[in-house]
C-alpha cells in the first residue's frame, strides 16, 4: 500500500486503500506543457475549472471525487512524465503496474472479498477516465485485467477459480489477457476457428490462434474462448478456459509495426495442442453471450476512458492557446481557436454526462448492451475529433512527443476500432431502434 506521504497529507481510507479526500474540490489540475490552470484563468478570465462549466462534479459523491483525484494524482506524478518516451520507444511501461495495483484500480468494481476495491461503477468509470487521460495503453492494461479477465472469472468461474485467481490479479501478481479475436474473425466472433476438444479424462486440448491481444506477452494466464463442438456456425458451443501461458504449445508474439497504442503490449497468440485440465474450464460460461458480456464491461469503461483522453487534449490546447503568442497576442484570443475550444468543451461535457448516466444505470442494474454501444460509439468518436483539433491548434509543435494530443489522436484510432468497431456499434444501435438486424 502507498504511504500517505507518497500522495500528500489530505487523505482518507476507503475500504483498505488510501485515497485523497478533497471534499467539494472541483479544480482540475493540469500537468500539460505550458502554463497550468492558474495561467489559463489569468489569460481568459475563466472559472477555476474550464472543463466543468456544467458543474458535473457537484453530482458526484465525495467518494467518487476522491477516487478520481487519487488516480489523477497517480497519472500526473507517475504516468505523464514517462509516457511520451515509452510511446516513442514502443514499449508498455511495466514499471507502472505495481502502483496501479496499490491504488486498487485492477478490478476495482469487483467485491472486496476477492481483494478488490468494491467500488461502484461510477467510481470505476472515473478510474478509466483518468487512466486514459494519461494514455489509452495504460487504461487498456487495467481494462483488460479487470473487465476482460477478472470479470469472466468472477461471472463464470468456479468458487475455487475465483478464490485462487482474483486476489492475485487485484495485486497484479498474476497478469491476464483475453483471447477472443482471431486473424480472420474480429467483428464476427461467432465464426471463430479455435477449437477445444474434451478428452476422456475430462481435460481439454485447444488449438487455434488469437490476434490483437492486449497484455498477451505480459500475461501469466489467458482467458481463451473456443468452440467445443464441430459444425457450430452460431457460436452456441463457445466456452471460456483459463490457460496458463506457460503451458506447452502456448506462445505469444509481439505485434510489430504499430503506429497506434505504441505504449501497449499487443500480441498474437498461438495454441498448438495446448493441454489443460478439466478445471481450466469456466464452468458457467456458455455460448457467444459469455464473451460478449465481458466486452460490454470493457466497452463501458472505454466510454469513460475516451473522454479522459479528450479532457487531456482540451487542457493541453487551452493552456497552449493562452501562452502561444502570434500577431502580438495569445492565439486563444482569436475566434478560430475559441470556436475549436468551445466545441471541444461542449462535446466533453455531453460525453461526461452520458458516461455518468450509464454509470448510474449500471449501479441500478438497468444498463443494457445497446446503451453501452451508444456511449462507446459517441464518446470515442468525439474524442477522436477533439484530439485532432487539439493537435491542429498546437500547430507544428503538435507533432512532438512532448505534447500529448497527437499521441492521443493516434491511440484513439485504435480505440475507435477495438471492442466493437464504430460501424458495428452503429448497426447495434440501428437494430435497437428499428427492430431489424443488418448483420444477416
Amino acid at each position: 500500500m502507498l504511504s500517505i506521504s507518497d500522495w500528500g497529507d489530505s487523505r482518507k481510507l476507503i475500504g483498505s486503500r488510501w485515497i485523497p479526500a478533497f471534499a467539494g474540490m472541483t479544480t482540475c489540475v493540469s500537468s500539460t506543457p505550458g502554463a497550468g490552470n492558474g495561467a489559463v484563468a489569468v489569460s481568459f478570465g475563466m472559472p477555476t475549472n474550464p472543463l466543468d462549466l456544467c458543474d458535473i462534479d457537484s453530482v458526484l459523491s465525495e467518494e467518487e471525487r476522491a477516487v478520481r483525484d487519487s488516480v489523477r494524482a497517480f497519472v500526473d506524478d507517475r504516468v505523464l512524465p514517462i509516457i511520451g518516451d515509452a510511446y516513442v520507444e514502443g514499449r508498455f511501461p511495466k514499471e507502472l503496474i505495481a502502483g496501479m495495483a496499490e491504488l486498487g484500480v485492477l478490478g476495482a468494481n469487483l467485491p472486496e472479498q476477492y481483494g478488490c476495491a468494491g467500488l461502484n461503477n461510477v467510481a470505476y468509470g472515473l478510474i478509466m477516465q483518468e487512466l486514459e487521460r494519461g494514455d489509452s495503453g495504460v487504461r487498456s492494461f487495467a481494462s483488460v485485467q479487470g473487465a476482460l479477465v477478472m470479470y469472466p472469472i468472477f461471472a463464470f468461474g468456479s468458487d475455487e477459480q475465483k478464490s485462487r485467481l482474483l486476489p492475485s490479479m487485484a495485486k497484479a501478481e498474476t497478469i491476464g489477457c483475453f483471447g477472443l479475436t482471431e486473424p480472420d474473425y474480429g467483428s464476427n466472433p461467432a465464426g471463430m476457428i479455435t477449437r477445444a476438444r474434451e478428452q476422456a479424462d475430462g481435460s481439454w486440448i485447444i488449438n487455434g490462434a488469437k490476434m490483437w491481444i492486449t497484455n498477451g506477452s505480459t500475461a501469466h494466464v489467458a482467458i481463451i474462448w473456443a468452440k467445443t463442438e464441430d459444425g457450430d456456425a452460431d457460436g452456441h458451443s463457445i466456452r471460456g478456459f483459463v490457460v496458463p501461458t506457460s503451458t506447452p504449445g502456448f506462445s505469444a508474439k509481439n505485434q510489430k509495426g504499430k503506429l497506434s497504442l505504441r505504449a501497449s503490449d499487443t500480441s498474437e497468440l498461438s495454441l498448438q495442442d495446448v493441454h489443460v485440465p478439466a478445471d481450466a474450464l469456466l464452468p458457467r460460461s456458455g455460448g457467444l453471450k459469455s464473451p460478449l458480456m465481458c466486452l460490454t464491461q470493457a466497452r463501458y469503461g472505454i466510454a469513460w476512458g475516451a473522454i479522459g483522453a479528450a479532457m487531456y487534449c482540451f487542457e493541453e490546447a487551452l493552456s497552449y492557446a493562452g501562452n502561444r503568442v502570434m500577431f502580438g497576442r495569445a492565439i486563444g484570443g482569436f475566434q478560430l481557436q475559441q470556436a475549436r475550444l468551445a466545441e471541444m468543451v461542449t462535446e466533453i461535457a455531453k460525453g461526461r454526462l452520458l458516461a455518468l448516466h450509464l454509470g448510474r444505470l449500471k449501479d441500478a442494474g438497468r444498463l443494457t448492451p445497446q446503451q453501452v454501444s451508444l456511449a462507446k460509439r459517441n464518446n470515442v468518436n468525439v474524442a477522436c475529433d477533439i484530439a485532432r483539433e487539439a493537435r491542429r491548434l498546437l500547430g507544428g509543435n503538435g507533432i512532438l512527443a512532448e505534447y500529448g494530443a497527437m499521441r492521443h489522436m493516434e491511440n484513439l484510432e485504435s480505440v475507435y476500432t477495438y471492442e466493437g468497431t464504430h460501424d458495428i456499434h452503429t448497426l447495434i444501435i440501428g437494430q435497437a431502434v428499428t427492430g431489424l438486424s443488418a448483420f444477416e
